[in-house]
C-alpha cells in the first residue's frame, strides 16, 4: 500500500526549498563582494622598508603603516577596501570600484608625513620629532582611554606647548587659539577652520594644554576617546613618525568595462553548463537524477550564501569554483546512484536497495572529498588573492556538496522509497526489468560495462606503453617549446584592452611604440570578434606609465585597460609557491590516502596524478598559450579531481578484496581488478561528461581572462579520467600483484586493505 503522506511531505519540502531560494536568492546575491576582475579596480603589493638605516620594520610598525594607508583610502571615500600584512615585510592593497586610480596610487605611495600645527597652520614639529612607535592607548587616572607618546626633546616640546598657551584668543573663531592640531599628510590648501566642526575633519587630533606648557618627555592625549578610536589616533601617529618607504613589486589593475563584461560572460556560461548538467542527470537517471537536481539547486544557493556569511570576496576564478564544484558535487549523487542500481540489477528490492547504495557509497564519497580539500587547503595557503578566492569557493562547495548530496538526497529520495510508491517501478531507477537477476536462483551479477565484459587489465601492458611513449613525446615537446610563462612568474607587464572594434596585432604594437616608445614582447587578439588585445613588455611599467596607457585607451576605446606588472622577486616567490604548493597537496595526499587504505596505494595514486600534470604542462607547452598563477590553480584542482576518481576505484578494489579476503594468485587478483574498473568505469565516465560540461562551457562562452584556466581544466578532467582507469589502478595490480607470487594475501587483515569500511 502506498503512503501517500509520505509523497506529499516531499512537494511540501519541495515547494519550500523553492520559495526560500526564489524569495532571497536577489539578496544574498546582492550582499556578496565582488572582486577586482568584476567590478573594476587595482591591487597592489608593497615592500616596505625603512628610509632610516638601523631602523627595525617590527609588526607594531607595520600595523601602524596600514593605519596610515586605511586613513589615506578613507578620504578617498572608498568603501570596499582591503589592507593586510604579508611575510612581515609585505603589505598588499585591494581597492575595488577606484574611478581615479592614478590618484589613489599616488595617495598610498607617498610618505606618510606627521606634522603638529597651530590653529593657524604654522608648523611646530613633525613625526622626527618623536620616538618612533612610542604612541600607544593608555588610561588616565579616572580610567577613561587616552593616547600617549614620548618626545625626544623635553625642552623643544616645552617651548611649543608655552607658545601655543599663550596664544592671545581670537573672539571671531568658534574654537580657542591655544591648540595644538595634529595632521597627517598636511594640505596647504585645507585650513583647520574649514575643517573643524565637520563630521569627519582632515586633522588627526586638537588638543588643549589645559595644565599649562609640558615639561615632560612623556605628553598625555584626552578627550571624547573610545577605546578604539585611541588605538587608531595612536595608529596614525605612529605611521606619521616612521619614516618608511613603500615600493610596488606586483599590482594589477582592472577597468570597470572589462569586469563587467567579464562577469556576464562567465554567469551566462555557468548557467549553461549547469543546465547541461541538469539535463544530463535527468536523462541517464530518470527519478534520482531528479532529485539530484534539486539538491544541487540547494547546494548552489548554500555556498552562495554561506561565502557571503564569510564575507568572501567573489572573483572570476571563485565563479568557476562554483560552476566547476556543480559538477564535482553531482559525482556524490552519481556513486549513490550508481551502487543502488548495482544493488536493484542484483535482484534486491527498491528498500534494500537505497539502504545499501547510500551505506557503501559513504565512505567512498568522503574519501573523495578529503582528498580535493586538501588540494584546496594547499591552495589557500600559498595562492595569490583571486586564487585564495578559488580555493575559498571550493572548499565551501565540497562541505556544502557533502550535506546536500549525502543527506539531502537521502531525505528526498526516502521519502519516496518509503512511500512504496516505487516497488517493481525500477524503470524510475534507470534500471531495465530484463537487467535484473534472481537472489532466489543465486544468479550472480557479472561485472560489465555497456553490458559488454571488457578486459582493462589485460590490456594494462598498450596503456603503460602508451603512456610512456606520451611521455617521451611530452618531454621533447617541453623541452623545445617550452613553457610560455606569464608575467606571473618571469616579471613584466600585461596590458589587456577591450576595443569597440577589431583590433590588429600590429595596430596595437605601433600604438604603443609611438605613442610611449614601449616595445611589446607579444600581442594576442581575442575575444568573439577579435575586440581584445593582450601586449606583454619584460619591463615594469612604472606609474606614471600605467597612468598614460589607462589614459590613452579610455580616451581611444572608452574602456579602462588591464594592467598587471610584477618584478623579478615576487615572480620568483610566485614560481616557488606554486612549486610548494604541488609538493605539499602530493605529500598530503600520500598520507591520507595511506592511512585509509594502504602505500603502494598512495604511491600510485600520487604517481597518475603527476601522469596527468605532466600531461598539462605538455599542452600548454605545445599550444604556446600563456602560463600563469591560474594554471597553478587549475593543476591543483585536477590533482584533487584526479585523486578523487583514483580513490573510488581504489575503494571498489579495497572492497571486493574485502570480500574475496585471500587471494591465491596474480589471476585472481587481475579479475578482482578489472571487475573493480568495470563496476565503477560508468560512475568515472559520467562524473567527467558532467565535470567537463561545466569546464567546456568556461571554455567557449567564459571571459577571456579565464580561458586559459578552463582549458587546463578540461585537459586535466580527461587525463585524470584516463589515469584513474588505466594507469593507477593497474600500476597497484603490477606492484601488489609481485609479492602474490611468493605467497597468497589475506586481505581480510585491516594491515592490508586499509581502514574500516562502512
Amino acid at each position: 500500500m502506498v503512503k501517500r503522506g509520505r509523497i506529499v511531505a516531499f512537494f511540501l519540502v519541495v515547494i519550500i526549498v523553492a520559495t526560500t531560494i526564489g524569495t532571497t536568492i536577489t539578496g544574498v546575491t546582492k550582499d556578496i563582494n565582488l572582486g577586482l576582475d568584476l567590478q573594476g579596480g587595482f591591487e597592489i603589493l608593497y615592500d616596505v622598508e625603512p628610509l632610516n638605516e638601523g631602523q627595525e620594520l617590527n609588526q607594531t610598525a607595520m600595523e601602524a603603516t596600514v593605519e596610515s594607508l586605511t586613513q589615506r583610502v578613507n578620504s578617498l571615500g572608498i568603501s570596499e577596501a582591503n589592507i593586510s600584512i604579508e611575510d612581515e615585510t609585505k603589505i598588499r592593497v585591494q581597492l575595488a570600484g577606484v574611478e581615479n586610480q592614478e590618484e589613489a596610487r599616488d595617495l598610498l605611495s607617498s610618505t606618510a608625513e606627521l606634522s603638529f600645527r597651530g590653529v593657524e597652520g604654522k608648523e611646530y614639529m613633525d613625526g622626527a620629532d618623536l620616538v618612533e612607535g612610542s604612541a600607544q592607548q593608555t588610561y588616565d587616572q579616572n580610567n577613561n582611554p587616552v593616547v600617549s607618546l614620548e618626545v625626544k626633546s623635553a625642552s623643544q616640546f616645552y617651548e611649543v606647548s608655552k607658545e601655543i598657551v599663550n596664544k592671545e584668543p581670537d573672539p571671531s573663531t568658534p574654537y580657542p587659539e591655544d591648540l595644538l592640531v595634529i595632521w597627517l599628510d598636511y594640505d596647504e590648501e585645507t585650513s583647520f577652520a574649514e575643517e573643524f566642526g565637520t563630521e569627519d575633519p582632515g586633522y588627526l587630533s586638537a588638543p588643549a594644554f589645559p595644565d599649562g606648557p609640558v615639561r615632560s618627555n612623556t605628553v598625555q592625549i584626552s578627550g571624547d576617546f573610545t577605546v578604539e578610536s585611541a588605538k587608531q589616533l595612536a595608529d596614525l601617529i605612529n605611521a606619521g613618525s616612521l619614516p618608511v618607504e613603500l615600493t610596488e613589486t606586483y599590482s594589477t589593475s582592472v577597468g570597470a568595462q572589462f569586469g563587467e563584461q567579464a562577469m556576464n560572460k562567465t554567469v551566462f556560461a555557468g548557467l549553461i553548463g549547469v543546465a547541461l548538467i541538469f539535463l544530463y542527470m535527468i536523462v541517464y537517471y530518470r527519478f534520482p537524477g531528479v532529485i539530484a537536481v534539486i539538491t544541487l539547486s540547494a547546494y548552489i544557493y548554500l555556498v552562495l550564501l554561506v561565502f557571503g556569511l564569510l564575507q568572501g570576496v567573489l572573483t572570476l576564478p571563485g565563479i568557476a569554483a562554483i560552476i566547476l564544484g556543480v559538477g564535482m558535487a553531482v559525482d556524490a549523487n552519481i556513486i549513490t546512484y550508481e551502487r543502488i542500481q548495482e544493488e536493484l540489477k542484483s535482484g534486491k528490492s527498491v528498500m534494500s536497495a537505497f539502504k545499501a547504495g547510500n551505506k557503501r557509497s559513504l565512505t567512498t564519497i568522503l574519501d573523495a572529498n578529503i582528498t580535493t580539500l586538501i588540494a584546496a587547503a594547499v591552495l589557500f595557503t600559498f595562492g595569490t588573492s583571486s586564487v585564495k578566492g578559488f580555493a575559498t569557493m571550493l572548499i565551501i562547495s565540497i562541505l556544502v556538496s557533502f550535506v546536500t548530496a549525502v543527506y539531502g538526497t537521502r531525505l528526498f529520495m526516502g521519502l519516496w522509497v518509503k512511500s512504496r510508491f516505487l516497488n517493481k517501478r525500477p524503470r524510475w531507477f534507470g534500471v531495465k526489468p530484463e537487467d535484473i537477476h534472481s537472489l532466489e536462483e543465486g544468479e550472480e551479477v557479472e561485472a560489465t560495462f555497456l553490458k559488454r565484459k571488457f578486459d582493462l587489465v589485460g590490456a594494462r601492458k598498450r596503456f603503460f606503453t602508451l603512456s610512456i611513449l606520451l611521455i617521451v613525446i611530452g618531454g621533447i615537446a617541453l623541452g623545445v617549446f617550452r613553457l610560455n610563462l606569464g608575467i606571473d612568474f618571469t616579471s613584466g607587464s600585461r596590458v589587456s584592452i577591450l576595443a569597440n572594434e577589431n583590433v590588429e596585432a600590429e595596430q596595437i604594437e605601433e600604438t604603443f611604440e609611438s605613442e610611449f616608445g614601449l616595445n611589446a614582447k607579444q600581442v594576442v587578439i581575442s575575444g568573439d570578434n577579435g575586440e581584445i588585445a593582450v601586449a606583454r613588455f619584460q619591463l615594469e611599467l612604472s606609474k606614471a606609465q600605467v597612468a598614460e596607457v589607462q589614459d590613452y585607451f579610455q580616451e581611444e576605446y572608452g574602456s579602462t585597460p588591464n594592467i598587471s606588472t610584477v618584478s623579478p622577486i615576487v615572480g620568483q616567490q610566485l614560481a616557488q609557491n606554486a612549486a610548494l604548493a604541488v609538493l605539499y597537496a602530493s605529500i598530503g595526499i600520500i598520507i591520507y590516502v595511506a592511512i585509509r587504505f594502504e602505500l603502494i596505494f598512495a604511491i600510485t595514486a600520487i604517481l597518475a596524478l603527476l601522469h596527468d600534470a605532466f600531461f598539462m604542462l605538455v599542452l600548454f607547452s605545445v599550444t604556446q598559450l600563456e602560463f600563469d598563477v591560474t594554471i597553478i590553480a587549475a593543476i591543483l584542482t585536477i590533482v584533487g579531481y584526479s585523486v578523487n576518481d583514483t580513490i573510488v576505484t581504489f575503494d571498489r578494489i579495497r572492497e571486493n578484496v574485502r570480500l574475496k579476503k585471500k587471494v591465491k594468485s596474480f589471476k585472481e587478483l587481475a579479475k578482482i581488478v578489472n571487475d573493480s574498473l568495470l563496476q565503477t568505469m560508468a560512475r568515472s565516465l559520467n562524473t567527467v561528461i558532467t565535470v567537463v560540461f561545466a569546464a567546456v562551457m568556461l571554455l567557449i562562452f567564459g571571459a577571456s581572462s579565464i580561458t586559459n584556466f578552463a582549458f587546463a581544466l578540461v585537459v586535466g578532467l580527461i587525463a585524470g579520467t584516463y589515469s584513474s582507469l588505466f594507469i593507477a589502478a593497474q600500476l597497484w595490480l603490477v606492484w601488489r600483484g609481485k609479492s602474490i607470487k611468493e605467497k597468497p594475501i589475506d586481505f581480510s587483515k585491516k594491515k592490508n586493505t586499509g581502514g574500516p569500511q562502512v
